[in-house]
């Protein structure tokens, strides 16, 4: 499941770049989640080629997370920003202290964009 997560999430920030055809069979097997087989024989392919573009589409998407590191920043970042409304629910507990923690990751976000 973790693997469908992250070629989703690579798919969101890179499919664009990929080629009307390869986006097309990319979303049918991880969005739409239909069979190889199903795609094979709707494309007029074979089902390893359609295995193979997958995997080919994959490496294509990886490769642009290791250089541009957006799913990253953007989890990071997402982190950082439940932290901070999970602060400002708790924050009467301790004003000062979540004020503090706030600023601290309200610069850090700042610092990073």
């Amino acid at each position: 499941m973790e693997k469908i997560g992250q070629q989703v999430f690579l798919y969101d920030f890179y499919g664009e770049l990929l080629t009307e055809h390869q986006k097309r069979v990319y979303e049918d097997v991880v969005l739409n989640d239909l069979s190889l087989s199903e795609i094979a024989q709707e494309l007029g392919i074979s089902r390893q080629g359609v295995h193979d573009l997958v995997k080919r589409c994959d490496k294509i998407l990886e490769g642009y997370e290791g250089k541009l590191h957006l799913v990253k920043r953007f989890r990071e970042e997402k982190a950082k920003i439940l932290k901070i409304c999970q602060l400002t629910d708790n924050y009467r507990n301790n004003v000062d202290a979540a004020m503090d923690e706030i600023r601290k990751i309200s610069r850090e976000i700042l610092e990073e964009l």
